[in-house]
């Protein structure tokens, strides 16, 4: 959980940019990828989707498309870029953004309870049922509570487990319940290892199209 270590500079009231140094090859591990995402949840979380995000790297084959979902809306600038420092002065004092999103997600972390991630409606809307699912991982726990604390105790209604879902050509398997998720109350959900991608959403019944999110962490 080293990932989390910088947070509390990174969304403090006075910071206004967050600059990654990845030198080559240094993205490619799944643990870094995968707690680069975890801390740009939590931090976008508090600051906002449209809160800058600057890669400087020595690769000028990186792309943002080639990063984890998090950071598909970040820039990247070579180190060799003469006008770096006139960038980071740039981004640091523009306003940020406000970019809505049809979901809320944040990540829950500790070395006694492991790793939740907290998933829910946006402002006004509601979820009647929910699912969420990994790649490469499975849901082990999951629960119902308020918005931005983990339940002690919870309320499933209808639990299901070991739900298969086929996503382009990768096969996701989920958990979900059948609780009427809204804006004020959120989903939370564990898994045994590491996800490379996960999807999570409304669930789909016999009335109710399915409303699903995919986000790649790794």
């Amino acid at each position: 959980m080293a990932w989390q270590t910088p947070g509390d500079s990174i969304t403090a009231k006075e910071n206004a940019l967050w600059v990654i140094y990845a030198p080559l090859n240094s993205l490619e591990s799944r643990t870094v990828r995968y707690g680069l995402s975890l801390l740009a949840i939590s931090v976008q979380k508090i600051k906002g989707i449209g809160f800058p995000i600057l890669i400087v790297t020595d690769d000028d084959s990186l792309m943002p498309e080639h990063l984890p979902t998090p950071f598909r809306g970040s820039e990247v600038i070579l180190l060799s870029d003469k006008t770096l420092g006139a960038k980071f002065t740039a981004r640091a004092n523009t306003p940020v953004p406000k970019i809505a999103t049809e979901y809320r997600i944040d990540i829950h972390a500790n070395q006694g309870y492991g790793i939740w991630f907290e998933t829910g409606p946006a402002k006004g809307e509601e979820w009647k049922g929910v699912l969420a699912g990994g790649l490469i991982s499975d849901v082990n726990a999951h629960g119902v509570g308020t918005s931005g604390l983990l339940p002690l105790k919870t309320v499933l209604e209808y639990q299901m487990q070991g739900i298969k879902l086929s996503f382009g050509k990768n096969e996701f398997s989920a958990w979900a319940v059948k609780n009427i998720i809204d804006d004020q109350h959120s989903y939370y959900f564990r898994f045994n290892d590491i996800p490379d991608q996960i999807l999570f959403g409304q669930l789909p019944d016999e009335q109710d199209d399915g409303l699903l999110y995919h986000i790649e962490l790794c």
